[in-house]
């Protein structure tokens, strides 16, 4: 492999508070007895993608929606979705278990990509906390710079950019919808992180699967 590609939110770092706990206190900011879990939003968080201009705005149309399929109103979503960003430091990430040696050991001998579904503004705070933006040779937004993955087209401008060919690439990330999927779509290899989910009920089965980005160091596509 002449490229490794990597997902951010939930593969290289995530936040230090929890979402749910951003959430409970987002309820209770906003008046609003809870009605749905982190959980139901990141279940469905892939669907509104690139709907909207801004993150802000794209989890304002998914509370909204997740409010009502509960029996809740549009406008209580809405409310809560106000409180839940307010509340949001997109700074306060931390890196996962040997996330920092495998971009270290890997930008040795193999371009670096990322592709998040994540809109700029946010991951580019993120970045700069983590103190990795200089890593990668390419960083794609999907739903903002090329249609969001599970599309290949994030993967394959990426890679353009790097000028390595799917072939000679491989994808690492902890969704099996989006990124061991998209991956596949594109021609591109996937290494899950594995998060606890059943890979019988994914679209397409990962060719690797680690339970930790440190086992990255050992190149299991080699």
């Amino acid at each position: 492999m002449d490229a490794v590609l990597f997902d951010l939110d939930g593969t290289l770092c995530d936040y230090r508070v929890s979402g749910q706990v951003v959430l409970r206190g987002a309820f209770e900011t906003a008046g609003v007895a809870p009605c749905f879990t982190i959980r139901d939003y990141y279940g469905v968080y892939e669907r509104y993608a690139g709907t909207a201009e801004t993150v802000d705005a794209q989890r304002a149309v998914c509370f909204a929606a997740l409010a009502e399929a509960a029996g809740a109103t549009a406008a209580d979503g809405r409310a809560v979705a106000a409180a839940y960003d307010a509340a949001r430091d997109h700074r306060d990430v931390v890196f996962l278990d040997g996330a920092a040696k495998a971009l270290e050991s890997l930008g040795a001998d193999h371009h670096l990509g990322l592709v998040t579904n994540g809109a700029p503004g946010m991951q580019g705070q993120k970045l700069d906390a983590l103190g990795i933006r200089d890593a990668f040779g390419a960083v794609v937004h999907g739903g903002h710079d090329a249609p969001a993955k599970p599309s290949p087209a994030p993967f394959h401008r990426a890679l353009e950019a790097l000028g390595v060919p799917p072939g000679r690439a491989v994808h690492v990330g902890n969704s099996l919808e989006a990124d061991v999927a998209g991956a596949a779509a594109a021609g591109v290899r996937s290494v899950w992180l594995r998060d606890g989910s059943e890979v019988g009920g994914a679209d397409a089965a990962p060719d690797h699967v680690v339970d930790s980005l440190a086992e990255l160091v050992d190149r299991p596509w080699a």
